[in-house]
């Protein structure tokens, strides 16, 4: 069986080295134009080139989303921006559009191409049309089952990769093919610019009495009526591996690395436990669920979804830790780390500690007991925006460590 890629979201540089560090096989990430998360920034040109050579000296792959549907005012400046990545070593580009696979493999022949789920793949014979257009890697649609998964790996191509998504917020349109965005503010999700209206809270209102609002539920609060739960696939590996997938998905480039790091840590664990033939361990779901979460589904992998995978109540994400500080450096001898403060901490405030899965120590909890500010001296906390610090650990750390306080234990 061929082993198994864990594929991380990388919304900006930074959010692309934490999902190296953490664990990821592959990264994923779109530039500041033509890719469906325009508000997750994106890397520039430079950007691109230098963390490419970043990652590659690393050994994890890099696959580039061009997967807006483009209009005809798109073809020209998408041309150009092509071209503009022309000497990259990119290792795949994510693509949903023909007109884009076209200029693609007229700019770069021999490039590699994966098609988006934007593209609603949901049978074999699509499957075998895209292989022949030069598609090798199916992002499939996140409508399927995984008995339908496991009958288009039979007849597809042997070297025609599968990659599905495992974890990450779902969509309610059709594999993320939404115009509602469009339609209520004007900004189009297929290209780029989703204003997430899935998440706003609705009401029903009576043709022929305006003005009265009535709540789909009971409870009077109105409802999200679109609003589903969050996929989590990571006590499944061995099914999706199963069905033939070979790449798994974290949806998420809008997310904070404090988010990806757990997330990508969980399943690189659970990846290896399953490769290795080791039992699941409970500890990583509930590591992963101290980042930001919605409650779990696993969506249309088991069946078509019932009521409980939607959440009719609220699109809040449920937030019981705050991430306080990420580790820049750290002085064995002294066992004082240099961290960059991401949300206030005083002294006294119980810390949890943790690095990326592997690192010897693995994590502990602590409290500050001393913290000096970047000159050396003495505070009491450290409440400023990216605030540089210094604070004695109990325990070795190591770059991009991540320091966290339970809302609860402050």
């Amino acid at each position: 069986m061929k082993k198994i890629e864990l594929l991380a979201p990388a919304g900006d540089p930074e959010k692309l080295k934490i999902a190296v560090r953490y664990g990821a096989d592959a990264v994923y990430f779109g530039g500041t134009e033509f890719s469906l998360r325009a508000g997750a920034g994106g890397l520039t040109i430079p950007e691109i080139r230098e963390n490419v050579s970043w990652a590659h000296e690393r050994g994890v792959r890099c696959h580039m989303t061009l997967n807006i549907y483009a209009h005809n005012e798109d073809l020209g400046p998408l041309k150009a921006y092509i071209k503009e990545l022309s000497g990259i070593p990119i290792d795949a580009f994510i693509v949903s559009d023909p007109a884009v696979v076209q200029l693609l493999k007229e700019a770069f022949p021999a490039a590699e191409l994966h098609l988006s789920t934007q593209a609603n793949t949901t049978n074999y014979l699509s499957a075998r049309f895209w292989y022949d257009m030069g598609i090798r890697r199916l992002v499939l649609a996140r409508e399927l089952s995984l008995a339908e998964i496991a009958e288009i790996r039979r007849n597809i191509p042997e070297d025609m990769e599968l990659e599905g998504f495992a974890h990450g917020a779902m969509c309610i349109s059709y594999s993320g093919r939404c115009l509602l965005s469009n339609f209520m503010t004007g900004r189009d999700a297929n290209r780029g610019a989703c204003a997430h209206p899935c998440r706003y809270k609705y009401r029903l209102e009576e043709e022929k009495r305006p003005g009265e609002y009535w709540p789909v539920e009971e409870d009077g609060r109105g409802t999200y009526i679109f609003n589903s739960n969050d996929l989590c696939m990571i006590e499944h590996i061995g099914d999706l591996a199963k069905a033939g997938i070979t790449s798994l998905k974290i949806e998420g480039r809008m997310k904070s690395i404090f988010y990806i790091a757990h997330v990508i840590k969980a399943y690189r664990q659970a990846i290896d436990a399953y490769e290795e033939g080791r039992p699941f361990d409970p500890a990583w779901m509930e590591e992963m669920m101290k980042a930001s979460h919605r409650d779990f589904t696993t969506g249309f992998y088991y069946g078509t979804p019932g009521p409980g995978d939607q959440n009719y109540s609220s699109s809040a994400y449920s937030r019981d830790y705050a991430f306080v500080g990420l580790v820049r450096e750290y002085d064995p001898d002294t066992g004082w780390a240099t961290i960059e403060q991401r949300n206030k901490m005083v002294l006294g405030d119980k810390i949890e500690v943790f690095g990326p899965a592997g690192d010897e120590a693995g994590g502990f909890t602590q409290k500050i007991l001393e913290m000096l500010d970047e000159e050396g001296e003495p505070i009491e906390a450290a409440p400023h925006p990216q605030q540089i610090v210094r604070i004695r650990m109990e325990q070795p750390v190591g770059r991009d460590w991540m320091l966290r306080v339970h809302k609860n234990e402050a």
